[in-house]
């Protein structure tokens, strides 16, 4: 998911310089989106891996 974060900020990028706002601001929001969504699913994903198993 990072990676595909990632690929659309490229995106956003490019088109930012290339002069394409609206494309720009696009692909620089779902960046967004998928990298807080990257972030609460790795904060999620350690909480649970540091959990102790229960005893036997």
């Amino acid at each position: 998911m990072l990676s595909w974060a990632l690929l659309f900020l490229i995106i956003a990028l490019v088109a930012g310089v290339l002069g394409f706002g609206g494309i720009a601001g696009a692909s620089a929001g779902i960046a967004k989106i998928l990298f807080f969504i990257f972030l609460i699913v790795f904060i999620v994903s350690l909480i649970m891996g540091r959990r102790t198993p229960p005893p036997t």
